[in-house]
């Protein structure tokens, strides 16, 4: 009988080596695998790269894995916003290293490999230092960059519901870059709000079929929202959500739980 439900998210993440290239899911806090985060934390793993959109948000999941100093290199496309003072002073103090690749190439790069794609041309980057030392070729007019798939041991990524084939299926924004990693790691783990029985998902649903996932780790339903309150976030000046009211908050996060 294949079930690839583990107890937790100790289990799940128990077999990361030192070394090694993680996939974490997510766009901002959208879609971020913080258990799974958590629990790869406590684990140990080191002299790890990440491959990831954001660089971290405040002190919480990547963020905090940035600040236990395990995280060698990191590969994402947008590193520097507001709350990212965890990443800001690893980087400038020489801490981290940085591959920056435009956000549709990083998606691009992490599908091929999935794909079995060899290496593709893309027009992003051209005529700026992303673009310098690399193979470029003219095509009907237009000229690209060559960019080579991006391959990973370990993905880590957060679905809504899954079963124990490893079936999963996605909310929302949540949903992000997480099929796609799912497909280019030799390991894929998922945590998910619920594993649900066999059959209880509906076959046209599902964004991930369980042939690219490993193991399924359900960690129950998270809270985003108290009293049309955000939970966990801070503003543009640093002060916690939690603390003022959100207007609008219920429509636009409630479509970023996972």
């Amino acid at each position: 009988m294949i079930d690839k439900t583990v107890t937790d998210a100790a289990a799940a993440v128990a077999g990361v080596q030192d070394g090694s290239t993680v996939m974490i899911g997510g766009f901002g806090r959208a879609g971020q695998p913080v258990e799974l985060i958590d629990a790869l934390i406590a684990q140990g793993a080191g002299d790890l790269t990440i491959v990831n959109n954001n660089a971290g948000n405040g002190d919480t999941g990547l963020a905090a894995l940035l600040a236990t100093g395990r995280v060698r290199r990191i590969i994402c496309s947008f590193p520097r916003q507001h709350d990212s003072w965890v990443f800001d002073g690893l980087y400038r103090a020489g801490k981290i290293e940085l591959e920056i690749v435009p956000q549709g190439n990083l998606a691009e790069r992490i599908r091929a490999a999935g794909a079995g794609i060899g290496a593709f041309f893309s027009p992003t980057g051209v005529g700026t230092e992303l673009a310098e030392g690399r193979e470029s070729r003219e095509i009907d007019g237009r000229q690209y960059v060559l960019e080579y798939p991006i391959t990973a041991d370990v993905a880590l990524i957060s679905a809504w519901r899954g079963d124990r084939w490893g079936n999963l299926v996605f909310r929302e924004t949540a949903r992000n870059f997480g099929p796609i990693m799912a497909t280019a790691a030799t390991t894929t783990i998922a945590q998910v709000d619920e594993v649900v029985p066999l059959g209880a998902l509906p076959p046209e649903t599902v964004v991930t079929p369980g042939i690219f996932v490993d193991r399924v780790v359900p960690v129950g339903e998270r809270r985003w929202l108290e009293d049309g309150r955000f939970i966990g976030g801070v503003d543009i000046e640093g002060r916690p959500l939690e603390d003022s009211a959100a207007p609008g908050a219920a429509a636009s996060v409630e479509g970023k739980r996972s």
